[in-house]
């Protein structure tokens, strides 16, 4: 009966981990061998497991990503000017806690989508939270916050992601009003957070996607400046492979 009361408090304090734990304890017969301080540390190691893992589901499931892609998966075989080097640099370096941007451009079929998507599952695993937003949506989601009164509540839900990817930016035409709330969401993430950028059309071609010149000059000076920058190219991923080829692991965007 008390062992029974212990678990309950257990839960109540949300250490299912240890609750978990003590229930296979009692189930070993070996486990008596073990004194106090191994058993507790048995405990707390999967107390910590047990959080670990319930923190990444919540993050993932926030950041709604729309590929379930990792960067372990990332196929480098296809000719499309992806390095290795690349991926390992943002994987090790310390572009999300300096945030610092990445912009991956390319055209369409060559994997940006995954790239953003395996990028910011890592992120996800390093603690950091993340959303995800195809562009057309995001703009669409602006608009209509602007109607119903909800704009401050979404610009303050962007604002507060330790990183912001936003996928497929100048595909769909937007008004040049969204363009400056776009510029307030960027301004407002200098130096609080970390946001990944792809595009069909080359950074060199962004001035044309914003209809105001002055708007542009200032979201790009916001973007570029100590961005990394993925260059991709090549003919799309999403043609069938021939007879005997090999399978890529990551499909494209």
């Amino acid at each position: 009966m008390l062992i029974n009361q212990t678990l309950d408090k257990m839960r109540t304090l949300h250490l299912g981990g240890m609750a978990e734990a003590l229930e296979e304890q009692r189930r070993q017969g070996d486990i008596a061998r073990l004194d106090f301080e191994d058993r507790l540390g048995l405990l707390i190691d999967r107390q910590w497991s047990w959080k670990e893992n319930r923190g990444l589901e919540t993050r993932l499931k926030n950041a709604q990503l729309k590929i379930a892609a990792t960067l372990e998966d990332i196929n480098y075989r296809h000719p499309r000017g992806l390095k290795r080097a690349q991926i390992e640099q943002l994987r090790v370096n310390r572009w999300l806690p300096e945030h610092r941007n990445c912009l991956i451009t390319g055209p369409t079929g060559v994997g940006k989508t995954y790239l953003a998507c395996a990028l910011a599952h890592h992120a996800c695993r390093e603690g950091y939270t993340t959303l995800y937003y195809y562009a057309p949506k995001l703009f669409r989601a602006l608009q209509t916050a602007q109607v119903d009164g909800s704009l401050l509540a979404l610009l303050k839900k962007l604002r507060r992601a330790s990183l912001l990817v936003i996928d497929d930016l100048g595909l769909a035409s937007v008004a040049g009003k969204q363009y400056r709330e776009f510029l307030e969401i960027i301004d407002d993430r200098q130096g609080l957070g970390a946001t990944l950028i792809t595009s069909q059309f080359p950074v060199e071609q962004w001035h044309e996607i914003i209809a105001d010149a002055t708007v542009a000059d200032a979201i790009l000076d916001r973007l570029v400046h100590q961005a990394y920058r993925i260059e991709l190219k090549g003919e799309t991923m999403r043609k069938p492979l021939p007879p005997g080829a090999e399978t890529q692991p990551d499909p494209a965007d």
